[in-house]
């Protein structure tokens, strides 16, 4: 599959706008944990929180350009909305079967 404009477009948009939730709830669970560690070593519990942001942020771009190449997505992120759509649809149903 060719890497388009199109496809380079929608998975950073994917990539930006859906990396601001994750931020938002890491910061809520580590910058609390480290609000003493601020006041005693600054420059160690600088590094530990930039390394999370790091960490959190390279999986969150590897699982989603590893989505975007499993469904084959290569227009806009509405494609994928749409094929993960019908994917948990269909998971759905066939767990209704199976549960019958």
């Amino acid at each position: 599959m060719a890497d388009t404009r199109k496809k380079s477009l929608s998975e950073a948009f994917v990539n930006s706008f859906g990396s601001y939730p994750i931020g938002y709830g890491i910061g809520i669970l580590v910058l609390p944990l480290s609000l003493g560690w601020l006041n005693e070593d600054p420059f160690m519990a600088n590094i530990f929180i930039t390394l999370t942001y790091a960490i959190v942020s390279f999986v969150r771009v590897y699982f989603l350009r590893r989505l975007f190449t499993r469904l084959g997505v290569d227009d806009n992120f509405l494609k994928l909305a749409i094929k993960l759509c019908q994917r948990v649809s269909s998971i759905r149903k066939s767990k209704e079967i199976s549960s019958v």
